[in-house]
């Protein structure tokens, strides 16, 4: 069941519309002009509006162009008696959802209205899961260590600068890259995250740049590799210290040239790509002893940012629990549980080897095996045994 509004200074045609609506189980409300739909469009959540051109006080394309200024999710549909193709395509550029003509076509009204309300389910589940990607992807922390990062990356992300993210497993240099892109201009357009430790050594080559029918055994159609793939946007390569030499290679000579060749290919393509890297390893100690190109390092660290480890940011722990309670209980749909103060002390105590993906784990498995409230004995059960 939707809520519809139904603008037009027509009598008998808001009549026509409500009664079939209606008759579909849908709410309806009326309006006469521009000007008072606009006054409940302000005031209510309508799923879509059926909304006239010609009508006094405030036509059809006034009221669409003052409701789009109002950020609502509601799906307008303009219609008229004098519908011709310019008009249809200013009432598009506008913002409306569709444009039908008159007489109204019963068939058409309801595939109309069906097409409008599954385009704002789909928009409403697209801005709940990005609020949920967003918020797992949060860089949580008030410590001196983690505030440095926040503003490294709050002047660093605006540019096309190349960044080499460093820290320990599990510190969470992915959130780092997240949001560089986040805060760019690139932002709209594509992230895209190669693991560069797990694709074979024979395989990167072809995972990064792609590669042409035929170009090997099991070649059997053409690949875009990821360069392509983030075209506009950012490439994020995650442990690019397990990048085998050959590799690294055309890497460097994208990175310098802005641009690749498939696997098997000849043509050069050019690629728009702003690229941060990540490692566990110490690099320099990789260059001395012959596993990394170092005109590649010189080339990646233009901003180099290092992440702490857990253990050199305990004060952030309170914080985190906090936020993976809350994570935790909205993804298995239950209410947040609380920890008590001395459990809470017990975890910062204690040594986090896997950084903040180990406190992760260990806060799950606390919400799954505890009470309502986590406390001290079972933090040492379930931790410390």
């Amino acid at each position: 069941m939707a809520k519809i509004l139904v603008v037009d200074d027509e009598k008998h045609i808001r009549g026509a519309l409500k009664e079939i609506l209606e008759y579909e189980k849908h709410i309806v409300d009326e309006a006469v002009n521009g000007q008072d739909a606009y006054k409940l469009f302000a005031e209510n959540d309508y799923d879509v509006v059926f909304c006239d051109i010609k009508m006094p006080v405030m036509d059809g394309l006034e009221f669409l162009s003052k409701s789009m200024e109002l950020g609502k999710e509601t799906q307008i549909v303009i219609i008229s008696a004098h519908g011709n193709i310019e008009t249809a395509v200013e009432a598009t550029k506008k913002g409306a959802f569709d444009f039908i003509q008159k007489p109204l076509d019963l068939n058409r009204l309801l595939v109309t209205l069906r097409n409008a309300l599954d385009k704002g389910t789909l928009e409403t589940t697209t801005k709940v899961l990005k609020q949920k990607v967003g918020s797992s992807y949060e860089m949580v922390g008030e410590s001196v260590a983690i505030k440095q990062v926040k503003d490294t990356i709050a002047k660093v992300a605006a540019t096309d600068a190349r960044v080499l993210v460093l820290g320990p497993n599990g510190s969470g240099k992915e959130l780092v890259a997240r949001a560089l892109h986040a805060q760019s201009p690139r932002a709209k357009s594509p992230l895209v995250e190669v693991n560069c430790a797990a694709i074979p050594s024979e395989l990167i080559e072809s995972e990064l740049f792609g590669h042409e029918k035929g170009a090997f055994t099991s070649a059997i159609k053409q690949k875009i590799g990821k360069f392509e793939q983030a075209e506009g946007g950012t490439l994020f390569l995650d442990e690019i210290g397990d990048m085998s030499l050959s590799a690294q290679a055309k890497v460097l000579r994208a990175l310098q040239e802005k641009k690749i060749t498939r696997v098997g290919g000849e043509k050069d393509i050019n690629v728009d790509v702003r690229v941060i890297a990540a490692t566990n390893k110490d690099l320099k100690k990789e260059i001395a002893e012959g596993r990394f190109r170092e005109d590649l390092y010189h080339r990646l660290s233009v901003i180099v940012i290092p992440v702490p480890a857990l253990n050199d940011r305990k004060e952030d722990i309170p914080l985190l629990v906090n936020k993976f309670l809350i994570d935790i209980s909205n993804d298995y749909k239950t209410k947040p549980k609380k920890i008590a103060v001395d459990a809470l002390q017990k975890l910062e105590a204690y040594n986090w080897t896997g950084n903040v993906r180990e406190l992760r784990n260990v806060v799950e498995r606390l919400v799954i095996l505890s009470g309502e409230e986590i406390k001290l004995g079972e933090v040492e059960k379930y931790v410390f045994s």
